[in-house]
């Protein structure tokens, strides 16, 4: 029996008014269990108004109190962990322990957002001039929006809101339409840890309340993550709305193989990361690039009968390495890929396609798929697959391996696997990409440095948690003051310096 997910608008769940609903899926049966309202421009207007009233006494309440809500969510974030993960499971399809993974991510966000009395202080310089002092102070934007995909519902939203609601911001997050359950529970558990009625809101919807929201006045910055097209319509419309905006889009992440590098950590960490919760991840590992032939030969030889072995199942068994993908749709689009490829010249050595699980024949599954020979200028190697499909591409030298990554229209995350620190420190210098790993397959930042790519994989200056999230979330004001004694010496009409 299908149940129906609602809005969380100032502190109370709501059914939706719209008439218009989205089917919530079960990736490991194909079957529909859930039914999301999608919000019209009234539902939205409700959300940010309730933001926009909760403002002025959220952000004036001061750091550490805000801090010991954010410290109460964390506490209920691991209290709630294996709830959350089963919950994140059922309706994403990515294994249980891969989504405990998901949750912890985004907590440790939450645990970085706890600091935020040290975090968003200002700068202050006695004496500038003869009697002068300058300092700046940190303040909140105001309404603030999320908007997320579906492949990390819950650390991703984690991201995003931890730290803008610790500044002092209130929030309106519009979740994937395929996976919106946790996004719901984690407000409900905001609320729980006292959280105003107000300070952080979910409504459901598609393209419409994504227009309504990036365009609405009272908004005044969007986070964004999704596919590159939509990356930049979101950061050209909100930023002509008048929006401070980060938009974070697609990726092809390459990992480089030298001769020298530990073949078994090389395959053990190409397996995971390429096929790791499907391939579904935008610092998937999709692009293997072996420096010479013989690494290329070794590599495949090592590789291709570990693939052969991977388990595929339904989310909820602690034994296979990964479950269905997200949807139907998903599944055909992947499969599609892997036509193209084959039809591009690459030779595919382990076909994924009709794969199908006994007793689950109807749900999303897709296996393991991996190409030798791919080429630059492919189209299934220029796109983002966003699946479980390993791709090839050799390379002669480490120059010409590094200038597949750099050249290549998307730039979210690169790997470099060696021995060689000369080589590694040479390599993470120059390589044109935001995001680098030295013998780590998934260079995902720690949650007190940041997050972001380059070029298609990034429409936006700023990336997302860190410092360099808090400055996105504040704006700064900087006063210059002059307590004077005596009389007022005479007006200049020349520019004020401090000598």
């Amino acid at each position: 029996m299908t149940h129906e997910i609602r809005h969380l608008i100032n502190g109370q769940l709501l059914a939706g008014k719209s008439g218009r609903k989205a089917d919530v899926f079960d990736p490991n049966t194909g079957a529909v269990q859930a039914l999301v309202p999608l919000a019209d421009d009234s539902e939205v207007d409700k959300a940010v108004a309730a933001a926009k009233e909760a403002f002025p006494a959220w952000s004036a309440l001061n750091p550490q109190r805000r801090a010991r809500v954010m410290f109460r969510f964390k506490n209920l974030l691991e209290e709630h962990m294996d709830e959350l993960a089963e919950l994140l499971s059922s309706e994403h399809g990515k294994v249980v322990a891969d989504s405990r993974g998901d949750v912890q991510r985004g907590l440790e966000v939450i645990e970085f957002a706890c600091g935020i009395p040290h975090l968003q202080k200002g700068e202050y310089t006695e004496s500038a001039g003869p009697g002068i002092d300058v300092y700046s102070m940190r303040q909140p934007l105001g309404v603030c929006v999320g908007i997320t995909p579906f492949n990390f519902p819950a650390m991703i939203p984690m991201w995003m809101f931890g730290v803008a609601i610790a500044c002092g911001n209130t929030f309106v997050l519009k979740p994937s339409e395929k996976d919106p359950s946790v996004p719901v529970r984690l407000a409900e558990l905001f609320v729980e840890a006292g959280g105003p009625a107000g300070v952080l809101n979910v409504v459901h919807g598609d393209k419409q309340a994504v227009d309504a929201l990036i365009a609405h006045p009272d908004v005044k910055a969007v986070s964004f993550v999704g596919s590159s097209d939509i990356a930049q319509y979101v950061s050209i419309t909100a930023a002509q709305n008048g929006k401070r905006v980060q938009a974070m889009a697609g990726a092809k992440n390459h990992g480089i193989i030298l001769p020298d590098a530990d073949m078994d950590q090389v395959v053990a960490d190409f397996l995971g990361a390429a096929f790791g919760s499907a391939g579904e991840r935008c610092m998937a590992l999709p692009v293997a690039v072996p420096v010479g032939q013989k690494t290329a030969e070794e590599f495949i030889a090592r590789i291709q009968p570990q693939i052969e072995k991977l388990r595929i199942g339904v989310s909820t068994d602690p034994d296979v390495h990964y479950g269905p993908v997200v949807s139907a749709a998903h599944k055909a689009r992947v499969e599609h890929y892997i036509d193209m490829c084959e039809k591009e010249g690459g030779k595919l050595l382990v076909d994924g396609r009709g794969f199908s699980l006994p007793g689950h024949e109807d749900g999303f599954f897709v296996g393991p798929s991996l190409f030798d020979h791919v080429k630059p200028g492919m189209q299934s190697y220029e796109e983002e697959i966003f699946g479980p499909v390993l791709q090839i591409v050799r390379a002669d030298t480490l120059a010409e391996a590094a200038a597949l990554a750099s050249d290549h229209q998307y730039g979210n995350g690169v790997v470099l696997f060696t021995r060689s620190g000369h080589a590694a420190r040479q390599f993470a210098a120059s390589v044109q990409v935001g995001m680098v790993g030295i013998n780590v397959p998934i260079p995902v930042p720690v949650s007190y440095h940041t997050f972001g790519g380059w070029k298609r994989s990034a429409f936006a200056d700023t990336n997302q948690h860190g410092p360099e999230g808090v400055r996105f979330w504040t704006k700064i004001k900087t006063v210059t003051s002059r307590w004077p004694e005596g009389a007022v010496e005479d007006q200049s009409f020349i520019i004020p310096t401090m000598g």
